[in-house]
């Protein structure tokens, strides 16, 4: 799939979340937005995925360490085939398969089940380790937050990752800069990130988390790295494509207006 065809994909993504959070009236878009080219990269160019076998042994992994940001994550799954898209639109309702963090037992296609702040690192380096022990050649990635590295268990799995040489497992560092009590400076500076990863043995790269062609080329390097774990800096933008969301943090968890919904739908390309 072409360049242009992933940005398309991302974007009808982004209107699926504004979708999905104004008819429920609840969930978290603005992380979602700061992950969609991300996500769109992984389900529509790189995972080895078969939405007709979501338990099929071999297919790539995908963890979602910072949970809240799963409306992206449905709606990628409800385009990719996992499930109907009309399921969106019971985000969070009781006893929906879609709650308000990925819980895997009720879920088609979700791997692991997460929302407590700084386990999926972790679970991804199990998965990782057991492509390994069972002689797999899946691939595992992840997406943390830049404010969820303040969570010690990440760097706990950072260090045994490396010891291990898990050369198949890559995570993503949603570097946004904010976190939902401000910004990751004034709560706990995770900075310098790279250098902190590094020093932990992983192989580092830093990238423009909304240019689809450098994510594509990046996981094409750490594919290259099989001696050791991939971290890639993604640096993103809470609520990138919607102009009244971008540098406004209260967008982390909250509800369009009507007005909004239809401003946010028109600037990602829709109509209404």
């Amino acid at each position: 799939m072409d360049i242009k065809a992933l940005q398309e994909i991302s974007l009808a993504l982004r209107r699926d979340v504004v979708e999905m959070v104004y008819r429920t009236k609840d969930g978290h878009p603005s992380p979602s937005f700061s992950v969609a080219d991300i996500v769109t990269a992984l389900y529509f160019a790189i995972m080895r995925l078969d939405p007709t076998r979501p338990d099929w042994e071999d297919r790539d992994r995908f963890v979602l360490s910072k949970g809240h940001s799963c409306p992206i994550l449905y709606a990628a799954l409800a385009r990719k085939g996992y499930f109907d898209r009309e399921e969106l639109f019971t985000l969070r309702y009781l006893n929906s398969h879609l709650q308000g963090h990925p819980y895997a037992p009720k879920t088609k296609g979700l791997d692991a089940t997460t929302g407590s702040l700084g386990n999926g690192v972790s679970i991804g380096l199990g998965m990782a380790l057991a492509a390994r022990i069972r002689r797999k050649d899946y691939q595992v990635y992840a997406i943390t937050g830049d404010g969820e590295l303040g969570e010690g268990m990440i760097w706990e799995a950072a260090m045994a990752a490396s010891h291990h040489k898990v050369g198949n497992l890559t995570v993503f560092i949603d570097n946004n800069n904010y976190q939902s009590g401000g910004t990751v400076g004034e709560v706990s500076g995770p900075y310098p990130i790279e250098d902190k990863w590094q020093a932990f043995g992983w192989h580092v790269q830093t990238i423009d988390g909304h240019d689809m062609d450098q994510i594509l080329r990046a996981v094409e390097i750490a594919h290259l790295v099989t001696d050791k774990p991939s971290a890639i800096v993604c640096k993103t933008v809470k609520g990138n494509g919607v102009s009244f969301m971008v540098g406004e943090n209260s967008w982390h968890k909250r509800v369009y207006t009507e007005e909004e919904y239809k401003q946010a739908i028109k600037e990602l390309g829709g109509a209404v």
